[in-house]
């Protein structure tokens, strides 16, 4: 951890963060290094200990371990106040994590931010601009990857990917974010979260037969539906959690974010002890023995809401389509499919990507395609495996698991997202042609895999995918259910089983890392201003300082409208770091009440319908701003924030709604947009596109004070409701500065 320059010291005093040098804190009683990587930056359980018992005599009272990590992380933890889903925290994280897509414009705004380095470890892992095509080897030959993991147990880690509590599978707390938050900390900058409520999820019995721990997170899922952990941290406990590998527990954690999680997290175990020393990080694991009691919740810790699963009884299961938590069991979902018109042929089976691509996977899938290899059968739909790094596509290929795939009828591809990030060259079917494909990915929202709005889309886990694809219907159960052998015979799939981690050492694979130079003082950073890529960032306008009058409606949405929904990924990926050129792909894929058409929307000038992004454009060329209408748990899914950078850009200035995502909620307030929720969510009926809108109050905005919003009809006839917000003082000068990234400049200046 590099010296704080004079520049961060002073926006250090300006916002009144405390001042030490903490580089030279670290390194006092310092022992074990956070990675290999990074020698000189060290894990800090002495003063995560510390942090505990402040609190802890403050609170009087036992806590979760969600409470542990993150108050042991607090800025400030004797004075800081502390009520679940009500404070805001000011937190210090570790490190930051970015993906290839998001960083481009993370990295953006820290070079806009004017710091000349960062102030806690960071770290890019490429593994989203991949494109699935051909294979791993001939998919690579267009691209370059880095993939490395820096969890450990009791880390505060933040990372620009929804997927970054994958981590808490390794007992951290690991949140997703936007790339305004990921500068925050990269400038050495408390990070703002708002207090998480905590809910339980305990766990007896043992996982056993064909049920896997992606059966506990669709589980849960279904309990608690899309929006159900929102400004929560789901932890996980019981005696169940030690019949799950730390890489089952990291699937849980991974697509915890399906279910609006903060975050989720497991407690510290031998599971998590054996992989760390599988990993080369034996180190940590003793170190971590060490402090075990504060990496484990106390006893009689409360829960905000409590879950408890029989793994006994849990049955596989298979959510889907169009949602990750319309939850079925396996024996069920074909049943279901024929009453509701789904197709039950399997066109593709895809196993991996970041949700369930561990060793351990790959050898449960492979032990199913084994058998039936065994009686000669090959998987009757295409077939494709994309495993999670590239020390287990390695490892998978040294252990033949890989070959097994692969005779099976299997195509492995590159180590990255692929086609779980939209990612994929499919040939097999045209756009608009309905079909049925099943994946072990965490998401399956319309159109997100391969940009076919009619592509039936089934998460589920890897095994439960090869088993489908090798009998190529939905009405399969391998439970119960025979095949027929390539001699005539019929046989029943057993069971797969495998080893949790491989009995050899990993194989690493390639080595793909990147150093960061010893001396970056001359290192810039140049761009072409005739890039069609990559594009710096103009400063976004002030507030005028006036209430927001006779606001456009852009769009009022139709239902679900995910950050699918409003930035798609895909081919538009490659324009991550090109701001304009991205905002071509604003709210495409939201459907507009007016005419139950996608990128489809009135212009209110011309009267003449056409695409999201050309119709906000003539709005900004013409000086006319304009507000969204959304529906419930807007902004649902990815971390990209550029869901809340285009419409900024294009002129947008509020978005007004049931209810917001949580990342996508913060995103759009670093951006200085206001993003409202109806006080009464009936009134989403009572605005029309064609209307006008007026939102008062803004001369005295101030934390939990409704706005006043006027509903302007044609007519000449008006309406007034109330809007609610959850802005707190920070984030209401992020609002008059224009953005937080301007208020932070500002701040500087002073």
């Amino acid at each position: 951890m590099a010296p704080y320059s004079l520049l961060v010291t002073r926006l250090q005093k300006a916002l009144g963060v405390r001042q030490y040098h903490v580089a030279s804190v670290l390194c006092q009683r310092a022992k074990v290094a956070m990675s290999h990587f990074e020698p000189n930056e060290y894990i800090r359980y002495d003063l995560l200990e510390k942090n505990i018992d402040i609190v802890r005599k403050r609170l009087n009272r036992p806590l979760t371990l969600s409470e542990k990590i993150v108050y042991g992380h607090l800025d400030d933890p004797a004075k800081q106040e502390i009520e679940r889903g009500k404070t805001y925290l000011r937190l210090r994280p570790d490190r930051v994590a970015m993906q290839d897509a998001t960083a481009q414009m993370a990295m953006l705004q820290f070079i806009s931010s004017g710091l000349p380095k960062v102030a806690v470890p960071s770290t890019i892992h490429c593994d989203h601009l991949i494109e699935a095509q051909l294979g791993g080897e001939k998919d690579l030959r267009r691209a370059k990857i880095i993939l490395e993991n820096y969890a450990y147990p009791g880390v505060l880690l933040i990372g620009t990917d929804s997927h970054t509590p994958n981590g808490g599978g390794l007992g951290g707390i690991c949140i997703g974010v936007g790339g305004a938050d990921a500068v925050d900390v990269m400038a050495g900058i408390p990070w703002e979260l708002k207090c998480p409520k905590v809910i339980g999820v305990k766990l007896t019995g043992s996982l056993s037969g064909w049920t896997s721990p992606k059966d506990v997170i669709l589980k849960v899922a279904g309990i608690l539906t899309v929006k159900g952990g929102t400004g929560a941290i789901v932890e996980y406990h019981g005696p169940g959690v030690d019949s799950i590998s730390c890489t089952g527990m990291a699937t849980i954690c991974n697509m915890g974010a399906e279910i609006g999680a903060t975050t989720s997290v497991f407690p510290y175990n031998h599971r998590m002890k054996k992989y760390l020393s599988k990993t080369g990080r034996e180190d940590i694991a003793k170190l971590a023995d060490e402090y075990k009691d504060h990496l484990v919740p106390d006893p009689g810790c409360h829960y905000d809401q409590l879950i408890e699963i029989n793994l006994n009884e849990l049955k596989p299961h298979i959510n889907g389509p169009f949602t990750p938590d319309l939850a079925h069991p396996v024996a069920e979902v074909g049943t279901v499919a024929e009453k509701e018109g789904w197709p039950l042929d399997i066109r593709v089976g895809l196993i991996g990507s970041c949700t369930n691509s561990s060793y351990e996977d790959m050898g449960r899938s492979a032990a199913v395609a084994k058998q039936a290899l065994a009686h000669g059968l090959k998987c009757k739909s295409q077939f494709t495996i994309t495993p999670g790094s590239e020390q287990i596509r390695a490892t998978i290929e040294r252990d033949g698991y890989a070959q097994i795939l692969r005779e099976v009828g299997g195509i492995v591809l590159a180590n990255a997202c692929g086609p779980c990030i939209g990612q994929w060259d499919r040939k097999d079917i045209k756009k608009g042609e309905k079909n049925t494909i099943v994946t072990s990915y965490n998401r399956n929202f319309t159109g997100r895999n391969d940009a076919n709005p009619e592509t039936h889309a089934f998460v589920t886990s890897p095994e439960i995918v090869t088993a489908l694809a090798i009998a190529g219907t939905l009405k399969f159960n391998p439970e119960t259910d025979f095949l027929t052998g390539k001699d005539g015979k019929k046989f029943k799939l057993e069971a797969p089983d495998a080893d949790e981690l491989p009995r050899a050492e990993f194989d690493p694979g390639q080595d793909t890392y990147q150093h960061p130079p010893k001396d970056s003082s001359g290192q810039r950073v140049d761009v072409s201003p005739t890039s069609q890529r990559l594009q710096l960032l103009e400063p976004f306008d002030k507030w005028d300082g006036k209430d927001l009058e006779d606001l456009q409606i852009l769009i009022k949405v139709k239902g679900k409208c995910t950050t699918d929904h409003i930035s798609a990924a895909g081919p538009w990926l490659k324009f991550r770091g090109h701001l304009d050129n991205i905002s071509n792909n604003l709210l495409i894929g939201a459907i507009n009440v007016e005419n139950g058409k996608a990128n489809s929307v009135r212009n209110a000038v011309t009267q003449e319908f056409g695409p999201v992004p050309d119709t906000a454009r003539y709005y900004k060329k013409h000086g006319i701003r304009w507000v969204v209408i959304g529906d419930e748990n807007y902004g649902e899914g990815s971390s990209r924030e550029h869901a809340a950078l285009e419409p900024r850009h294009l002129g947008g200035r509020a978005i007004i709604t049931k209810s917001f995502a949580r990342i996508h909620e913060t995103n759009l307030k670093k951006q200085g947009l206001l993003p409202l929720t109806f006080a009464d969510p009936a009134d989403y009926n009572k605005i029309h596109p064609v209307d006008k809108l007026t939102i008062q109050g803004l001369k005295d905005f101030a934390p939990g004070k409704p706005l006043k919003c006027i509903i302007k009809h044609p007519n000449g006839t008006q309406e007034t409701i109330l809007l609610n917000h959850t802005f707190n003082e920070t984030q209401i000068e992020w609002f008059r500065a224009g953005s937080a990234l301007n208020r932070m400049k500002e701040l500087q200046q002073q």
